[in-house]
């Protein structure tokens, strides 16, 4: 005790930062509260080995998995949104869009282009919700549109990887919506010629991607725990003032009731994609 009547002042030794582990080296499973080392997690697909959650990955990382190494050629890359509207919210559209477009290298929420699949050749599409969750801008719609095109004039099976959880982009009111009906009349185009259509379904697809061209495969894939739906299970039981049943809007309930076909781990996909274009494209003798 000093003269004063004051304690006398501690050193409190801070623990120091242990050498030799860079940052980042370390992921918090978002399910199950798991850490996992990042390098065990990306060898694993980017699935918890603990509790099989399927993290979310970019559009880059969904065609390093899923095509073969080096074949994928990207179409219309260089495509960027308009303001319609002149956006004034909280945010203007074109300071979002920027911000978006330098956090991932993108220059819109898809990316669409031609690759092989076991050497099969294929017209491919892949949604990313990091940008503006994946929503369905005109950007998006008239990618899906073209690659659709692109497959239907040159008789390719087509896959499109969905994940978004913005539907219809607010930003660009009735020029959104419309993508909707775009996307799906080159579906029913592709269909009519008699080619395959193989839509997958991420965590979580929601809204005007789920209520367009992501439920209009001839074969429905879901990888296992995602999120699909119109809208959120919160805002339905808060409109019907009922209990939604356990697992409402899960990819293993939805199967069960019959809206999509396969539940697939996310390292199987490739080959299970690759299986059915195998039975479904082969030539009949």
């Amino acid at each position: 005790m000093s003269i004063f009547g004051k304690p006398k002042s501690t050193t409190t030794n801070i623990p120091q930062k242990r050498k030799g582990v860079p940052d980042g080296q370390w992921v918090k499973c978002e399910d199950c509260g798991e850490i996992i080392y990042k390098k065990t997690l990306d060898e694993n697909y980017k699935v918890c080995p603990k509790c099989n959650f399927h993290f979310t990955l970019s559009a880059p990382e969904r065609i390093s998995q899923f095509t073969d190494e080096g074949s994928f050629e990207e179409f219309d890359k260089d495509m960027k949104s308009g303001d319609p509207l002149s956006f004034k919210g909280p945010k203007a559209y074109p300071l979002k869009l920027a911000e978006d477009q330098k956090a991932t290298g993108m220059t819109d929420a898809c990316m669409t282009g031609k690759a092989l699949l076991d050497k099969k050749p294929i017209a491919f599409g892949v949604t990313d919700s990091r940008f503006i969750m994946g929503s369905m801008g005109s950007v998006l719609g008239e990618k899906i549109t073209r690659i659709t095109e692109y497959a239907t004039e040159n008789k390719l099976p087509l896959i499109i990887i969905s994940g978004s959880g913005g539907g219809a982009r607010m930003y660009e009111g009735m020029m959104s919506l419309m993508q909707m009906a775009k996307t799906s009349a080159a579906l029913a185009r592709h269909n009519k010629a008699g080619l395959l259509y193989i839509s997958v379904l991420t965590n979580p697809t929601m809204a005007g991607v789920l209520a367009s061209f992501a439920t209009l495969g001839d074969i429905i894939i879901a990888e296992p725990k995602a999120l699909i739906g119109f809208t959120g299970p919160r805002v339905i039981e808060q409109t019907i003032r009922q209990k939604l049943p356990e697992g409402f809007q899960t990819s293993e309930f939805l199967l069960a009731h019959g809206l999509i076909d396969i539940v697939s781990h996310r390292r199987n996909l490739k080959n299970t994609v690759s299986q059915l274009i195998g039975y479904l494209t082969s030539p009949t003798v």
